[in-house]
């Protein structure tokens, strides 16, 4: 049975204006937006830079480690596009029933009147993530792809509906776009 070679070696292109810097394990990247750092380890995994270029490589064909080449390159690709362009995700308020009030308080957003329940709702902003609210649209706004993702599904689960029907309580905050 022949084995197909894999891709062992990816060449990711560093835009002009990004400066990415390899020490180790950890690569930093800045550009216009900010700077972030994340750290790869994995073994049979090397990452080095080029003059214009960051070089993910393997010298194994096996299967886990050309994965995990396609991993690291995906998080760099996600970084530099972070500190060039950032992330927005946008979220829509829903209510039939109970309006739904929405205010930041420091770091977690506060949803009240869910329901009609008493107590309000509190979902975790990450750090680095900035949230703002507008009438019926909740914009998250960051760098770090993770971090704004993670806060807007905070944000959508903190409005989960248990023990009821969710075909008659549709009320709820539900992510409608992201970049």
């Amino acid at each position: 049975m022949v084995i197909p070679m894999r891709e062992t070696k990816v060449d990711i292109p560093i835009p002009d204006d990004v400066n990415v810097s390899i020490e180790g394990c950890m690569v930093k990247v800045s550009g216009p937006k900010g700077e972030l750092q994340r750290e790869f380890v994995y073994p049979g995994v090397t990452i080095a830079k080029t003059d214009s270029n960051v070089v993910v490589d393997t010298q194994f064909v096996e299967k886990t480690q050309s994965a995990m080449v396609g991993t690291f390159v995906s998080h760099i690709q996600n970084m530099i596009m972070g500190v060039t362009k950032g992330f927005e995700y946008k979220l829509k308020v829903v209510y039939a029933h109970f309006p739904i009030q929405v205010k930041v308080e420091g770091s977690t957003v506060s949803i009240g009147n869910f329901l009609g329940e008493r107590k309000p709702r509190k979902a975790k902003i990450l750090p680095n993530v900035d949230v703002q609210i507008g009438n019926d649209e909740i914009f998250v706004r960051g760098i770090d792809k993770e971090a704004v993702a993670q806060t807007a599904a905070n944000i959508e689960q903190a409005t989960r509906i248990k023990r009821r029907d969710p075909r008659v309580f549709q009320d709820g905050i539900y992510m409608v776009g992201g970049s």
